[in-house]
This record gives structure tokens, sequence and C-alpha cells, in this order.
């Protein structure tokens, strides 16, 4: 890896003696400059209304005390995920809830038994109504821990010293990326900090790098989804030229304001408005499949909701196409990060399940992500009422995927601890075992089904006849290149199970014949 020593800026930055970012961000240009001319933006308080969001919580809290009305809310939530009695042409969200529902489901007490009883059956019969049993599975890769960000609650931010520093150069990259291939992963998500010493253009470079890279039985890199620093459009169509690159995530982290300007003091990442319209520019910018994310544990967690809610609007209203993900990360130690044991705002394990329940019943059609941020036994009880996508075998620490056996990420020195240290084909038999089908399904991406195209699909409620028999085929690809002995016997079993789910006898005979394709050397087939 290399390292910020013996380097020009390094030099600067001593001489600099910055103890924030502030000046050193002052010395070198922007991470990500925009230079399109004309552009045009919408304002950032016309996609967060704060005022409403206060206004539509305070007014519910009423309703959120009569059961007839909560019943006719969850109601209203599955019937609408179903298309029944709607203009499934009208809009996305129009088969969600609106944000007067949503805060009058986030009002209600987590203690009312009946009422999270009621909600897990909803959320868990439009999970399967639109997802089915699948879980898509992916790998995060760190290229860069160097960060000017001042996020108080980060084990990255620029203060830390307690933290080595360093990039991966290429020939690390490929040696990551294979050592992620060998443990069975076809998705990745890269991700940076943002810094001089690893510009935009290192990050580009090390996308195209990590997207050529093969490794014997079957290795390949299918897709890989980003979440690095805010974009200009110039780099977003940058990005986009690539052809290498599916889904832009970024997290707002709090879309309160004042809580923002209060955890971000300095740095880049300080200007709430440019972080958040980096969805609009990455529409503009060629890149119709975005993820959002709050860190949940920054603020209240109702309004991070219905903001997460106004935001998903905006984007279906403005391009029409909602987000393709949303990403729900529970705030965790880092080292040398006091602020996890200051803050009020941390949500507990029933009301996590319970805003994760409320998002999947208010935006059916987005998938939602977890992390291993989560325990084993919390990811469990996430995967059944709502969660769609989820890291496995994660590894934070820069370069740890070819140092490290897998599983062991134990050290303090990410960006937060990890709670879920299971290895990756652990995690796949547990999903087996449990009646999941684990998916490293890339189909649409690379069938141009993404951004508008996908959600019409996703709207239809058909995105299940492609999503399940591709489900089936990477993981018997799986199975065959990179399981063991007790994964295979339980894995091949299931696949007969999921066979026998396939309603449709053409399509199941025609999977049925692309199985035995795959035992004979044949991949990456899909639907």
């Amino acid at each position: 890896m290399l390292s910020l020593q013996n380097s020009y800026s390094s030099k600067l930055i001593q001489k600099l003696n910055l103890q924030n970012s502030s000046s050193l961000y002052r010395a070198f240009s922007k991470w990500s400059p925009e230079k399109e001319k004309n552009l045009i933006l919408p304002k950032s308080s016309d996609i967060i209304n704060e005022k409403e969001i206060w206004q539509v919580l305070e007014s519910t809290k009423p309703l959120a005390k009569d059961p007839k009305v909560i019943d006719d809310i969850l109601e209203k939530a599955k019937e609408r995920s179903l298309l029944k009695g709607i203009d499934s042409s009208a809009g996305e969200f129009v088969q969600g809830l609106s944000l007067k529902e949503t805060a009058t489901l986030l009002n209600v007490d987590v203690n009312n038994s009946r009422f999270m009883d009621k909600l897990l059956d909803t959320a868990l019969s439009i999970k399967e109504r639109i997802y089915g049993n699948r879980i898509v599975l992916f790998a995060p890769l760190y290229t860069s821990n160097y960060c000017l960000g001042s996020c108080k609650y980060c084990g990255y931010r620029v203060a830390n010293k307690e933290i080595p520093r360093s990039f991966l150069s290429n020939e690390e990259i490929v040696k990551e990326v294979g050592a992620i291939q060998k443990i069975g992963h076809k998705r990745i998500l890269m991700l940076c900090g943002e810094h001089p010493k690893y510009p935009f253009e290192n990050f580009l470079e090390a996308v195209q790098v990590a997207a050529k890279v093969k490794t014997p039985p079957h290795g390949d890199v299918r897709r890989i989804n980003i979440e690095i620093p805010a974009l200009s459009v110039t780099d977003m169509k940058r990005l986009k030229a690539t052809n290498c690159v599916g889904t832009v995530a970024l997290f707002q982290e709090t879309y309160h304001r004042e809580t923002y300007k209060d955890l971000h003091p300095y740095g880049p990442k300080s200007d709430y408005d440019w972080r958040l319209l980096n969805m609009d520019r990455a529409n503009l910018g060629g890149i119709g499949d975005v993820g959002l994310g709050a860190l949940f544990g920054l603020f209240d967690y109702r309004f991070e909701v219905l903001s997460l809610l106004q935001h998903a609007i905006h984007l279906e209203n403005t391009y029409n196409s909602g987000p393709h993900t949303i990403s729900i990360p529970r705030l965790r130690p880092a080292k040398n990060t006091p602020y996890y044991g200051n803050t009020k705002y941390l949500v507990d394990d029933p009301n996590f399940i319970k805003l994760v329940a409320i998002l999947r019943v208010s935006v059916p059609y987005t998938g939602m992500i977890l992390s291993t941020r989560e325990s084993e036994e919390m990811r469990k009880t996430l995967m059944h009422i709502g969660i769609s996508q989820m890291s496995a075998g994660s590894r934070t620490n820069i370069g740890s995927y070819n140092k490290k056996e897998e599983g062991d990420d134990s050290s303090d020195e990410g960006q937060f601890t990890l709670a879920d240290l299971r290895p990756t084909d652990e995690v796949i038999r547990d999903l087996l075992v449990n009646g999941y089908l684990p998916s490293f399904c890339t189909a649409c991406y690379r069938l141009g089904r993404t951004g508008e195209e996908f959600m019409s699909i996703a709207k239809r409620g058909d995105i299940h006849n492609f999503c399940h028999p591709n489900g089936i085929l990477t993981v018997a690809e799986y199975l065959h290149d990179y399981a063991s002995p007790t994964t295979k016997s339980v894995g091949f079993e299931a696949l007969q199970r999921e066979l026998l789910n396939i309603p449709d006898p053409n399509v199941r005979k025609k999977v049925s014949k692309q199985l035995k394709q795959i035992e004979t050397g044949v991949r990456d087939m899909f639907w």
C-alpha cells in the first residue's frame, strides 16, 4: 500500500500544521470540480422540507393511537404493493405510503405489540411479493482511508491520528479483487475517502482496474457499485463513460441541517447542499441507479425516515426513477471516536426493527441494504421483514482481503467496528438452510434494465420473474466453484426446492437445462 510519507502532499500538510482540514481543503482544488456550464439544480429546501416533516410528525400523534387508522394504513400498503385500485402508471411511490401515513406509523409506540405484529407481517408480505426469498450479496472494497472529513462519528476523520493511512496501488487492487473473487463474490462495492492524496482520477482508474480482474476457476467482477464523496455532473459523466459502474450510493448521514452542520464542522463534507444534490447530479450525468441512506443514531430516526421518503419522492417526480437502494446503517463505535458514547439518538433494537419495516411498507420497490455493522441475529431478523441486499465476509481495513483469513477483521482500524464476522461461505450456507436464496445476480445492470426502465418493471411486480432464475443460476455457480463440502450439500438440495418454486413450467425447464450447462463449466448465463 502507498503511504503519505515522504510525498509532496505530506510536506505541505506538515507545513500547514493542520489539526483541522479547513486550511488543507482551501489549499487544494475541489475533489470533483464542476465544469458543466448553465447547470440548473433544484433547491435543497425543495427536496427536504423540514417544516413539513415536523408538522406531519406532530399532527399524526393522535392518529397513531387509533387502531383502525393504523390497520387501514397497513392494508393500503399491502394493496398498493399488489397494484390494487391504483393507476400503475402514476408513479412508484403512489404504490407505497404518503408522508402522513408513514409519519403515523412512526409515531406508534414500539411497545404496542398488536401494531408491531401487524407491521412486521405486512412488511414480510410486501417483501415476499416484490423480492421473494432472494438476498443479494456483495463485498465492500475500501481503496483509500485518507480523508479530509471532520465527521465526529467516523474513524476515518482527518483529526484521528490513531489510524494508519494508506491507499491501494493498482497492483494491490488486483490482489484484493482476486481475493474477493476467491471467496465467491461477483458484486463489489468500492469506497474511498476525500483527500488530495487520493484524487478522483485515482478512484476512476481503480474502478477500471477492478472490473478487469479475473481469477481461476471462474472469478470475475460483474457489477461494481460505488460509495464515494459527492461528485460533479462532469465526473458523473466520466464515471458513466467507464461502463463499469452500476449504482452510485451516497448517504446524507443526517438530513437534519443543524445536526449535519454540528457533526461536520469543516472540510468539503461540511457542505450540506452539495452532498444532498449528489443524486440529482448523478441523474444528470447519466447514472439512473442511485442509492440513498441515513446513518441512524445521529438524529431522531423518525425525521430521517421521512427525509428519505421526501428524497425518494423528489427523485421519482424529477427523473421518473426513485432510489434503486436505501441503506440503513446504524451508528457503531470506531477507534478514538468518542461520539458514539455521547449521542442521545442511538436507535435501540426494537425501534430499529420498526423503522426498517416502515421503510419497507413505505417504499416497497426499493432494494434495502444491510451491512456487517449489524450482528448475525439482527441481520436474520431484518431479512425477514425488508432487507434484500447485504454484505458478507466484509473487511473494512485497507488491503485486508489479501492479508487475513476470511472473517478475521476484528481490528479497530476500520471506518467502524463490524458485528457479523462470519465468512461468506457460512453466510451463504445459513441463508440456504433458512429458506433464502443467496444471489450474485447482475443481469439488470448488464442488460440495461436500470433507472426508469428498472422501476417500470419493479412497479408491475415483475422483477421477481428475472431475479429468481438469475439467483438460482448464480448460487449454482458458487456451489460448483467456491463452496465448502457442507455448503454444497445444503445448496444443491436447496436448488431443487427453488426450481419447484418457479411457477412457469417453461421457465423451470429452461433453468434446469442451464443448471446442467453450469455442471459442464458454462458460466454467466442470465435472464
